[in-house]
């Protein structure tokens, strides 16, 4: 085999894999998806019942008390319904497959919204600690989908209850952003730290009564989706008190316009000069 024939060889297998790579992530972009879908129409059942049953209640009893009583009781459920659904929203305009300026503290909001009954459910206390921060170089959905996994898992390893704290600090001098999901369950093992990421590695015996985990995927794709990133992922254990990742992200750095570009100002709009807002 000639040397050209060798390297059209390599070349083929190279396109082979890079479109592997390709189908794998996209597969688990569905499974995320529709783990999704699951907790979001799950959280409107929840909804749908709690209405359904006070405006029976408001109609079997005539009495002024007892249907002020159902009445505010349909009303909270719909402003859940009302939450539930801009954080849908929120990630439907995050579909976009391209960097973008993104803030996490509104990520981190809308995954709590879909995951708030969960986390009561197990009786997991929610606490957060938010910095000021400006928006991170992101794709939004890959991110909300480590976040959503890293919860997730947090949740399972605090099988008796406990506390999630989920941070985001800045750290100027490197500009870049600490997005911290820290749980106060079982902890990992040291001699299974090293293996968390690799793919088809669990810690768990198999899906929980939710559906959600096992397969070992989850880690592995949200270390991808963090590389792709350009970002570091970092974990810390102690066996018996619990597990913190640690996801560091680049800040975002808005583009230079091209040198002798021209500066297009659009009608009706007066030109002014550009402002831009913005442990390893």
């Amino acid at each position: 085999m000639s040397n050209g024939d060798q390297a059209n060889q390599v070349t083929a297998l190279q396109q082979q894999l890079a479109a592997m790579q390709q189908e794998l992530v996209e597969t688990q972009r569905l499974a995320a998806l529709g783990e999704l879908v699951g907790t979001t129409t799950h959280e409107f059942n929840n909804v749908l019942m709690t209405v359904l049953n006070y405006a029976k209640l408001g109609l079997r009893h005539k009495d002024d008390a007892t249907r002020e009583k159902s009445l505010t009781k349909i009303l909270a459920a719909a402003q859940r319904a009302e939450k539930i659904c801009n954080s849908v929203l929120g990630m439907a305009r995050n579909r976009k497959e391209e960097f973008a300026p993104t803030m996490l503290q509104q990520l981190v909001e809308e995954s709590l919204v879909l995951l708030e009954r969960e986390m009561q459910k197990y009786r997991i206390a929610v606490q957060t600690d938010f910095s000021e921060t400006p928006a991170v170089r992101a794709i939004g959905n890959q991110i909300q989908q480590v976040l959503l996994n890293l919860m997730t898992n947090a949740r399972q390893a605090m099988s008796d209850g406990g506390t999630l704290l989920i941070k985001i600090a800045y750290h100027k001098s490197a500009n870049l952003v600490d997005l911290t999901v820290q749980d106060s369950g079982s902890g990992i093992p040291k001699e299974q730290l090293a293996k968390i990421f690799e793919r088809g590695f669990s810690t768990k015996d198999g899906p929980d009564e939710t559906g959600k985990g096992g397969a070992g995927v989850g880690l592995a794709a949200c270390r991808d989706i963090i590389e792709k990133h350009q970002g570091r992922v970092r974990v810390e254990s102690t066996v018996g008190k619990g597990t913190a990742f640690t996801v560091r992200l680049p800040v975002f750095v808005q583009p230079q316009a091209a040198a002798g570009a021209p500066i297009v100002t659009q009608l009706g709009v007066p030109s002014m000069g550009a402002v831009v807002n913005g442990q390893g």
